[in-house]
């Protein structure tokens, strides 16, 4: 074999032009980041600068002798990843359910780490090259925010839970710890390699701020006291300082949350205009806040306010737009429809995240499909019975919007990030040949100079997530093929880039739920269980990659790498979870029924169950060609796909104008979670966010800089940490039973609450035949 030696002078022009080469590349990577950025305006700009520097980035320097992988930090994140992953699994099969969110980990995580500080000896553990300390010192921000980011993962190993639930209640079928196992860990790991693959493109660019990661910076730079005697100095504001502000905020909230989670829970769901005509209708449908509009959207709950994520990380530009499209589309399209009886609506409540049958009753599926029926859709009694109704804006949000929102996120990528997309996916191949084992240089390095993860391990992380969810599904017989996985897996491919664009902007999530749900009904007609796990892999797997994505954005903020921290994360959170899981629905007694202790009654799951059979065994093509008129739903894909355009060429046309603040994919699917949500929890979230995102931040900008991600951090910590004590203390022990007043009861006894149709029922039973 012929090898040709280069003399030194030719070896050393050889690396010359190789890293001017890949000089080139990255700059040319650069510019077209750079062209992103000024696409925005100087007030963009400023403003994400400002929000950064409010919640504590870049106050303290990074110092690299720091401990990150000490014991300590193990020791404590995996405690926190098995308690958190355990709980919040089994309060997934609870009504009420409750979440303990990361905020409430970071809180309780502090003083844990500084009583380590103080308490534990400064021994080593002889272990040769391994050897290590079991107290490095003072307890620092790195170490609590790798404890923050393993726990933090393991709370979304509840989703999966659900369906787990899901296929062995209600449909009987237990498929045993292998399945359950290989299945979600194969769905963490494909949001795992989400995040990584797409990495260069949602996580490095220094515009997208995240907007979710900022009130974690604030509360452990406000716990670690970093640079506090600079942050004072900063703001001519208020002398109290974050930690002093942060300690009273969550004192009160806490306090305060007693009142409209137990106490008074009138001041929850304050509609008192239905109070006043507990039995008109109209009164009912404009001001309720169960089933009605929530034209007034007055609450006293924080839990209410934050239903679709604290406002007060949310940027004013996201909220409008969010608003806009309530108003549009709830208050004025909704209405119009409804009381026009469109689709039959006007029988039925305005808003419900049920499904109903002709006589204006909850659809009974049961009577359609059941396991004498092998779980198929009975089509004889399906015609005897009736066809499925929705709500107006179950169907108008849920379904139309939905159809919008996807059409409407291709063609605004295209539009606005096709430079980013493109020039992306060109460097591909050369950061896989850069990244291999044996280059002079391992791997690529980012501004600070730390070392990133080579792209190969995700796309290795990527084939073994692969290999085991089609292992999983052939081999357990779930009726998902493996063609079916892979195309699963390609439509979170394809919808994964924007949904993480939109989030790491706006830090709000859209769901492509929907849309999976009705691909799995036309390839897997007839077959719920492939619809349950069609949509488990395609879209659940895009909402775990998202929050994989944040903790990278937040480890690139805070100077540390996470890989590791993650991959253990993953591992310890789907044993722990799975572990809770089979010992609650192998112990607790009548799990999922309505005859359910303490409210174990699955809701989630009952949720999932129906909306799988609907489309799993009713299928999509039955449901949009009967009577009903269900189809010109499907015209909000061309409504989808037209609206980016206009709205693009007139932002370019008036860069100085509010088009360039309209944001589309945002004003068709950002009232995704309504229902369950209704407009009193949209409504109360605008109100407040921009009252302190615009209001407070425009006339009281030194306050808001220096209080309002740290105050947004106390609620949601005190909030979560009442819900459990509450819930530990008086629901779960049952002194709730006695307790009962007017407080208690005065917005129960409305017309809202009892989800009052506009039309009354035919004599005949049935509004239609």
């Amino acid at each position: 074999m012929d090898v040709e030696i280069k003399e030194p002078n030719e070896a050393n022009e050889a690396n010359e032009a190789n890293e001017a080469s890949e000089a080139n590349e990255s700059k040319d990577f650069q510019n077209v980041r750079e062209k992103e950025v000024q696409d925005s305006t100087d007030s963009d700009v400023d403003s994400q600068i400002d929000m950064l520097r409010a919640a504590g980035i870049g106050i303290a320097e990074d110092d690299p002798t720091e401990p990150v992988l000490t014991l300590r930090m193990w020791v404590l994140g995996i405690a926190f990843c098995i308690v958190v992953s355990g709980l919040n699994t089994l309060y997934t099969l609870r009504t009420p359910s409750l979440t303990i969110s990361g905020s409430v980990v970071l809180l309780l995580a502090y003083p844990l780490g500084k009583l380590w500080e103080k308490v534990i000896p400064n021994w080593t553990v002889p272990l040769g090259a391994w050897s290590f300390g079991l107290n490095p010192g003072l307890f620092n921000t790195k170490e609590h925010t790798l404890i923050y980011i393993m726990s933090n993962l393991s709370i979304y190993v509840r989703l999966g839970a659900d369906v787990l639930t899901e296929q062995q209640m209600f449909y009987g079928y237990k498929a045993g710890w292998g399945f359950q196992i290989l299945i979600t860990f194969a769905t963490f790991l494909v949001g795992f390699c989400l995040a990584g693959i797409f990495r260069a493109i949602i996580v490095v660019p220094q515009e997208l701020i995240w907007p979710g990661v900022l009130s974690v910076t604030a509360l452990t730079t406000t716990l670690h006291h970093v640079k506090q005697d600079q942050v004072q100095s900063r703001y001519d504001t208020w002398k109290i300082s974050r930690y002093a502000f942060f300690t009273l905020a969550c004192c009160i909230s806490f306090c305060w949350y007693w009142f409209p989670d137990f106490i008074f829970p009138a001041l929850s769901y304050f509609s008192f205009p239905c109070w006043i005509k507990p039995e008109s209708k109209v009164v009912n449908q404009i001001f309720g806040m169960s089933s009605g509009m929530g034209l007034l959207p007055i609450t006293f709950d924080w839990s209410q306010i934050s239903y679709v994520g604290s406002p007060l990380l949310i940027p004013s530009w996201a909220i409008l737009n969010v608003f806009v499209s309530l108003v549009f589309w709830i208050w004025i399209v909704a209405v119009a429809c409804y009381y026009t009886n469109v689709w039959n609506t006007g029988y039925l409540p305005f808003q419900s995240s049920k499904v109903f049958d002709n006589t204006g009753g909850v659809y009974k599926v049961k009577q359609i499909v059941n396991a004498a029926s092998d779980y198929k859709l009975d089509v004889k009694k399906y015609l005897a019975y009736s066809p499925v109704y929705m709500p107006i804006t179950y169907a108008l949000n849920m379904y139309g919007l939905s159809f919008a929102t996807l059409s409407a996120l291709l063609v605004w990528v295209i539009l606005e990030k096709r430079h980013v997309m493109a020039d992306a996916a060109r460097r591909v191949p050369h950061l896989i040949i850069e990244s291999l084992p044996g280059r002079s240089r391992e791997y690529s390095e980012d501004e600070r100079g730390d070392p990133d993860v080579p792209l190969w391990w995700y796309l290795i992380g990527c084939i073994l997530a692969l290999f085991m969810a089609i292992f999983a599904v052939e081999w357990w017989d779930v009726e998902l093929r493996w063609y079916g996985v892979l195309l699963a897996c390609l439509v979170a491919l394809v919808f994964y880039p924007p949904l993480a664009l939109v989030y790491a902007t706006s830090n709000l999530k859209i769901n492509i739920d929907i849309f999976c749900r009705i691909v799995a009904g036309f390839v897997f007609e007839g077959k719920v269980l492939a619809n349950v796990w069609f949509f488990n892999i395609g879209y659940i797997t895009t909402i775990k990659g998202l929050y994989f994505a944040q903790d990278m954005k937040l480890a690139y903020y805070c100077h540390r790498k996470l890989f590791l921290v993650q991959c253990a994360g993953m591992v310890v959170g789907t044993l722990s979870s799975l572990g809770v899981l089979n010992w609650a629905l192998n112990h607790i007694k009548g799990i999922c029924t309505s005859a359910a202790i303490n409210g174990f009654s699955c809701p989630y799951s009952s949720t999932h169950f129906n909306t799988s059979l609907i489309w799993g065994a009713v299928g999509p093509r039955r449901y949009f060609s009967n009577q009903i008129g269900y189809s010109a739903l499907l015209y909000f894909f061309i409504i989808g796909a037209i609206l980016p355009v206009p709205v693009y060429y007139l932002s370019r046309r008036y860069p100085n104008s509010l088009w360039k603040r309209v944001h589309v994919p945002l004003f068709l699917g950002g009232l995704n979670y309504l229902p369950p949500a209704t407009g009193m929890n949209y409504g109360s979230w605008a109100v407040v966010g921009l009252t302190f995102g615009w209001l407070i931040r425009s006339r009281l900008h030194g306050w808001w800089s220096k209080y309002n991600f740290v105050l947004s951090s106390a609620m949601d910590s005190s909030v979560g940490i009442a819900g459990v004590v509450i819930f530990l203390t008086i629901f779960f022990t049952g002194a709730s039973k006695n307790f009962n007043w007017w407080g208690t009861e005065v917005y129960k006894n409305t017309c809202d609450w009892k989800d009052c149709a506009h039309l009354d029922i035919p004599k005949s039973g049935k509004f239609t035949q």
